[in-house]
C-alpha cells in the first residue's frame, strides 16, 4: 500500500510557501496565538521559520531538514514550530530580521529564529545544514543545544531575549537630515562603482535599482554626466548578462558573479517592475535604446505573470525538478536541434554557448562583450522566439501566484510611468487593470488587505502596501489625469496617516494600530531590495502636496524624512529610495495646472515625456478624462 502523507496545519492556508510545507513531518503552525499558547502551556521554546515560495535556500533546508524524520522528531518533542511567509507578513519578517542582523551582522532567508513563548527572540540565524560540516554547525546540533539551554540556563535565555527585544523595538528619535546627504551618497556610489561591468560593490551583485533612479535624478539636477555614465554602464551590463533572460525576457533576482553572468534564477515581480522604471527613465533621459529592454520585460510580465483579471503574480521559482536554473540553460546540441546547424552555430557564437558551458556544464545565454549588428538583432529576435517555444516544453519552475497589494502598486507605478514616457497606451491599460484588481478584490470595509489568492483575501495591509498602492495611483493620475485616481490616492493617504503614523517621532509603523498580533510595532526605515514604505510614502506626500496644494502633506513629508534621518545620515547610499524623495522635496520643480477644455490633449502632448521634478494637474468642469475602471 502506498505511503500516504498526513497533512499538517499548513494545509488550511492560502500561501504557496506554507502549502509547500503542508506534508512535512514537522507539526507546523501558521503564525497564530494558538501556537504561542501551546508553547506557554507546555513550557517549550518556539522555532520560527520564515521564507518565501521561490527561495532556493528555503527549498534546500526543507529537503535536508524539514522533510527529515529525525529533525522532525526533535522539533516536535522540544519546540512549537511556526512557519511564516515573509511576503504574507512582512512586518513579522522585518522584526525578526532586525534581530538577525543585530546578532550576526547580516541576514537572509530562510530565517531561523528561536523565541520565548511571548514572541521575543533569543537566537536567530539563517540557513542551517542538517549536520555539522563545511557549511557550519548543523541544525540538529543547534536544536539540541537550544533545547538544553532552555532547560538548564533559562534565566540567561530570558535575559538575552529581553535585551534583544528592547534593541529591535526601540524607535530612533527624529532628527535633521544632513544637507549634503545626496552628495555623500553619490560619492559612496562612485567609490563602489565597478568600471568594468557596472553596478556597485562586488559579487554577489544586486541590481538595487533605486540607486539607478537616484543617480538619474542626481545627474539631472546637478548636470553631472558621470552619474549618467554609471547608469549607462550598469544598465548595459545587466542587459547583456545572464541575469537577463535573453530567451524569455525579464530579469532574475541577482548575479552571483561580478559580470552579471550567473544569476540566482528566481524572477521577482518587484525587481522587474523596478527594471521597467529604471530602463524607461534612462530611455527618456539618456538613450531611447533602453525602451527595447522595457518592452521585453513587460512582454515577459504579461505573458507569464498576469492573472486573467489583471493582477500580477509575485514570483517565479529558481528551481525546477529540484535543480536551480535547469529550466533556463542550454547545450550547443539543443541550440542546433531547434535552429538548425548553420543558425545554431551563429547563435552559439553570439550568445557564448560552448561545449564546456558557463554554468555547471551547460550554458546561460548572454551577450557579455558582444556588440550586435542590426542584422544580428533581427536574427536574435526570431531565434529566441524559437528557443522560447522549445523551452516551454520543459517542466517549468513553480509560480507564486499570490497577488500582492504592494507589488501590484509598484507594477502599476512602473507601467503607468513607462506608458507615459513611451507613449504606450497598452501599458496604461495594464496599470489600470492591476489597480482595479486591488480595488475589486483587496479592499474590505475601506481597509486595504495584503494579498489575494484563490478568491480569498483577509490579512490587513501594512504601511508598505498602502505606500506602493498610492504610488501607483499617483503615476496613473499623472499619465491619464483622471480625477478618480487622485481621489483614491488622497483617501488612502489619509487612511495611512490614521492607521500607521507615529505621533511622537514621525514616520509610519509597518503594522496598523488595528492589528494586535505583533510583540511590538516597528518602523522600516531603510531601503532594501526595494525602497521601504517610508521612502515611498515621503515621495508620495511630496508629490501630492504639489499636485493638490496641501501644505500639511509637505510638513508630513519633512517629518517622514526626519524620522529616517538617523538611518540616512549613517550611510546615505543605502537609502537611495528616500533620497529620491528628498531630491524631489527640495527641488525647485514646476507645478503645471491645466484647465480642462478644448485643445488640452495638444497642450499635454507638448510636455517632456519625463520630468522627475515636475507635477501636472488638470482641473475645471468635466475634468474626468476617462470613465471609472
Amino acid at each position: 500500500m502506498a505511503n500516504m502523507k498526513v497533512p499538517n496545519r499548513l494545509s488550511r492556508e492560502k500561501s504557496p510557501y506554507l502549502l509547500q510545507h503542508q506534508y512535512n513531518p514537522v507539526n507546523w503552525y501558521p503564525w497564530c496565538e494558538e501556537a504561542f499558547e501551546k508553547a506557554k502551556a507546555e513550557d517549550k521554546p518556539v522555532f520560527l521559520s520564515i521564507g518565501y515560495s521561490t527561495c532556493h535556500w528555503c527549498h534546500v533546508m526543507e529537503r535536508e531538514s524539514f522533510e527529515d524524520e529525525e529533525v522532525a522528531d526533535i522539533l516536535n518533542s522540544n519546540f512549537v514550530s511556526i512557519k511564516v511567509d515573509r511576503e504574507e507578513r512582512p512586518d513579522i519578517d522585518n522584526f525578526y530580521m532586525d534581530a538577525c542582523v543585530a546578532l550576526n551582522g547580516s541576514g537572509g532567508w530562510p530565517l531561523s529564529c528561536f523565541l520565548t513563548p511571548d514572541k521575543k527572540p533569543f537566537m536567530v540565524g539563517t540557513y542551517f545544514p542538517k549536520n555539522d560540516g563545511r557549511y557550519g554547525t548543523g541544525f540538529i546540533t543547534i536544536l539540541k543545544y537550544i533545547s538544553d539551554i532552555w532547560k538548564s540556563k533559562r534565566k540567561d535565555v530570558l535575559e538575552d531575549s529581553e535585551t534583544i527585544a528592547a534593541h529591535i523595538s526601540s524607535q530612533p528619535k527624529k532628527s535633521k537630515l544632513n544637507e549634503n546627504c545626496s552628495s555623500i551618497a553619490y560619492g559612496q556610489l562612485s567609490g563602489s562603482f565597478d568600471p568594468e561591468y557596472g553596478g556597485f560593490g562586488h559579487a554577489p551583485k544586486f541590481p538595487t535599482l533605486h540607486n539607478i533612479l537616484f543617480l538619474l535624478r542626481y545627474g539631472l539636477i546637478n548636470d553631472d554626466s558621470n552619474a549618467f555614465d554609471y547608469v549607462k554602464k550598469t544598465l548595459d551590463s545587466m542587459r547583456a548578462g545572464g541575469i537577463f533572460d535573453h530567451v524569455g525576457g525579464g530579469f532574475c533576482r541577482y548575479s552571483t558573479d561580478n559580470k552579471w553572468l550567473v544569476p540566482h534564477f528566481e524572477k521577482m515581480m518587484y525587481d522587474n517592475a523596478l527594471h521597467i522604471m529604471a530602463y524607461s527613465e534612462a530611455g527618456a533621459l539618456i538613450d531611447k535604446k533602453y525602451f527595447d529592454t522595457v518592452r521585453e520585460v513587460v512582454e515577459f510580465c504579461v505573458r507569464d505573470m498576469l492573472h486573467p483579471d489583471g493582477g500580477f503574480y509575485t514570483a517565479i521559482d529558481a528551481d525546477s525538478e529540484g535543480v536551480e536554473g535547469k529550466y533556463y540553460v542550454f547545450t550547443p546540441k539543443e541550440i542546433s536541434k531547434v535552429l538548425g546547424d548553420k543558425d545554431g552555430e551563429r547563435y552559439c557564437r553570439l550568445y557564448n554557448i560552448t561545449r564546456q558551458g558557463n554554468f555547471e556544464g551547460k550554458n546561460i545565454p548572454n551577450l557579455i562583450g558582444v556588440s550586435l549588428s542590426d542584422d544580428d538583432k533581427r536574427f536574435a529576435v526570431d531565434a529566441n522566439k524559437m528557443l522560447l517555444n522549445y523551452r516551454q516544453q520543459r517542466i517549468p519552475p513553480a509560480t507564486d501566484d499570490k497577488i500582492m497589494t504592494s507589488i501590484n502598486g509598484l507594477m502599476s507605478a512602473a507601467l503607468a510611468e513607462a506608458g507615459r514616457i513611451m507613449g504606450e497606451s497598452k501599458y496604461l491599460d495594464y496599470a489600470s487593470r492591476s489597480t482595479s484588481f486591488i480595488c475589486n478584490n483587496l479592499i474590505k470595509d475601506g481597509r486595504l488587505l495584503s494579498y489575494w489568492r484563490d478568491g480569498a483575501a483577509d490579512i490587513p495591509a501594512t504601511s508598505d502596501d498602502y505606500a506602493y498602492f498610492i504610488w501607483g495611483l499617483i503615476e496613473l493620475y499623472e499619465a491619464e489625469h483622471y480625477s478618480g485616481w487622485l481621489a483614491l490616492a488622497l483617501k488612502y493617504t489619509d487612511d495611512m496617516n490614521r492607521l500607521f503614523w507615529d505621533d511622537e517621532n514621525g514616520g509610519y509603523f509597518m503594522t496598523g494600530k488595528d492589528v494586535s498580533d505583533m510583540p511590538f510595532r516597528q518602523k522600516n526605515l531603510h531601503d532594501g531590495a526595494i525602497p521601504c514604505g517610508n521612502s515611498v510614502a515621503a515621495f508620495n506626500l511630496a508629490r501630492l502636496s504639489r499636485i493638490c496644494a496641501k501644505p500639511e502633506y509637505e510638513r508630513r513629508t519633512e517629518a517622514v524624512l526626519e524620522a529616517m534621518a538617523k538611518e540616512i545620515n549613517a550611510y546615505p547610499s543605502s537609502c537611495c529610495g528616500a533620497l529620491c524623495a528628498d531630491l524631489f522635496f527640495k527641488a525647485r520643480g514646476r507645478e503645471i495646472v491645466f484647465v480642462n477644455g478644448q485643445g488640452l490633449d495638444e497642450l499635454l502632448s507638448c510636455l517632456p515625456s519625463f520630468s522627475p521634478f515636475t507635477v501636472t494637474a488638470v482641473c475645471g468642469k468635466g475634468e474626468d478624462r476617462k470613465s471609472v475602471v
